[in-house]
């Protein structure tokens, strides 16, 4: 199921903020956190879940000449990879890759940097984030994490790859953000799953004020 844009706030005049996720959940958790942090125009999209979704909703609201030029982030629940993560940590991806290629992200040192900043005392890892059309279970884990991914979900490479391709935006800002909600030592099938998914919630709900100072960062005159 696919969801329209919802406005919060005016955008930028030249260079608005899409933030992008899947599920509802992760809707809410941005939405309650956009209430609760400082006044910045920014654009939630509800994708749906799965890449044909995200592909389709991500196209649509870039075809919009007032989100034409903006920024774009995807965000919302990832799988970790590597062993040590943790519900809760941060995902920053360097570029998200998937069977149609891969897509360089923007300023990931600086958002790093942010996250920091927002969400104290959590594990922020970098790397790349690879893009499934399923849940990953089992031995996938070990495959992804050999071919060099730490975190794995099923939006975040398509959505960066539409927005890069889409017409009239050569260049434009793209990013990463994921939280993990279910790691190696942390599967969701097994007993704590209701407290990783609580403590990722909460992280996801803390992020939206490191994107706002990302964003602003990026239109800052370069000297």
């Amino acid at each position: 199921m696919t969801g329209n844009p919802a406005a919060c706030g005016r955008p930028e005049e030249h260079a608005p903020l899409l933030v992008a996720c899947a599920l509802g959940i992760e809707h809410l958790a941005l939405r309650t956190g956009r209430r609760s942090g400082p006044s910045s125009p920014v654009t939630l999209l509800r994708t749906g879940m799965g890449p044909r979704a995200a592909e389709r909703a991500t196209a649509r609201a870039l075809a919009d000449p007032a989100l034409r030029e903006a920024a774009v982030v995807a965000t919302g629940f990832c799988a970790g990879l590597a062993p040590g993560m943790h519900p809760g940590d941060l995902v920053v991806a360097d570029q998200t890759r998937d069977a149609h290629g891969h897509t360089p992200c923007t300023g990931t040192e600086l958002l790093v940097k942010e996250l920091v900043r927002a969400v104290p005392g959590r594990t922020v890892h970098t790397g790349p984030l690879t893009g499934s059309d399923h849940v990953v279970r089992g031995h996938e884990r070990g495959d992804l994490l050999a071919t060099g991914a730490i975190a794995v979900d099923m939006e975040s490479a398509t959505t960066l790859r539409t927005a890069a391709a889409a017409p009239g935006r050569p260049g434009r800002a793209v990013a990463a953000v994921r939280v993990v909600v279910d790691a190696p030592e942390h599967e969701l099938v097994r007993i704590g799953t209701v407290r990783g998914g609580l403590s990722a919630f909460r992280v996801l709900r803390a992020v939206l004020p490191a994107f706002f100072e990302w964003h602003r960062s990026l239109l800052l005159p370069r000297r």
